[in-house]
């Protein structure tokens, strides 16, 4: 019996130990991010080195290897600040990984198809004992209602496009992740070729604020204090312009949205060379 018992015991070992070891600085990651995003646009925006990437990929897979082997179990237990930033990383970097199957021969995420093989939709990650969508990290995990509840996320899960807001230069981690999703904010926000007021007084913003299927309607829950998009506008009217007419105007919420195309294009650092 005491023999039976010690082996069981053993066995349960490896899951303990992963539980309480996970690392939630996500160093491996980190050092990925540091040696292959360049920050551009003033640090406002970035572009990913992805054939260097490639040629690192097998620690790209040993990190994801990592998320793969948390169970639900273990991430029941963390805290909320560190389940967001390992969903946030875990997006992130399935969707470098997704980028790598094709590359060198990709201009855009949606070449993987959009009715077959869309990238968003394609089971291909291995999370919490089963294969998981990209969406299902995003729409059903971290934008889940009750879950996280905090519209700032847009800014921090990257699509491996142009338009998108961009990869962070460093992992989110639970001690600074506040920080990290309210830098994110203010750096897109400044990007006046994303979001801006235009000469006669137009809110020109991305894509992502307009309503469904975009994410405007997250920015209406009542976040920090703002229920309405324009609420949301007028508390970093400041970024969207540098005239302080403007700048009021958008405080007052009288200024009109409109919503800028969206660039699909691979940010790929390889893709600005010649411009």
């Amino acid at each position: 019996m005491k023999k039976l018992l010690l082996t069981l015991l053993l066995a349960a070992l490896p899951l303990t130990t992963l539980a309480q070891t996970f690392d939630h600085e996500h160093k491996a990651w980190a050092a990925l991010l540091k040696k292959h995003v360049v920050l551009i646009s003033g640090n406002k925006a970035s572009q990913v080195r992805y054939a260097g990437l490639m040629q690192d990929r097998a620690a790209l897979k040993s990190y994801l290897d990592t998320l793969a082997r948390v169970s639900p179990a273990d991430f029941k237990g963390w805290g909320k600040n560190q389940q967001l930033a390992f969903l946030i990383n875990a997006y992130n970097a399935n969707m470098a990984e997704k980028i790598l199957l094709r590359y060198p021969n990709i201009k855009s995420v949606w070449d993987f198809g959009k009715l077959f093989g869309n990238p968003f939709k394609d089971d291909f990650i291995d999370l919490f004992g089963r294969k998981v969508t990209l969406d299902f990290i995003e729409h059903e995990t971290i934008r889940a209602p009750g879950a996280y509840d905090d519209p700032r996320i847009h800014f921090a899960v990257n699509c491996a496009s142009i338009s998108c807001p961009m990869l962070r230069e460093e992992p989110y981690v639970a001690e600074k992740i506040d920080a990290q999703l309210e830098e994110q904010t203010v750096r897109f926000l400044s990007d006046h070729s994303r979001n801006r007021v235009s000469a006669d007084g137009k809110l020109e913003v991305s894509k992502i604020f307009d309503s469904s299927p975009w994410y405007g309607g997250d920015f209406r829950k009542g976040h920090k204090g703002y229920k309405t998009l324009e609420g949301f506008f007028a508390k970093y009217a400041n970024l969207l312009s540098d005239n302080v007419e403007l700048q009021k105007l958008v405080r007052d919420g009288k200024a009109e949205i409109r919503h800028l195309d969206y660039d699909w294009g691979l940010n790929d650092t390889a893709s600005a060379r010649g411009k």
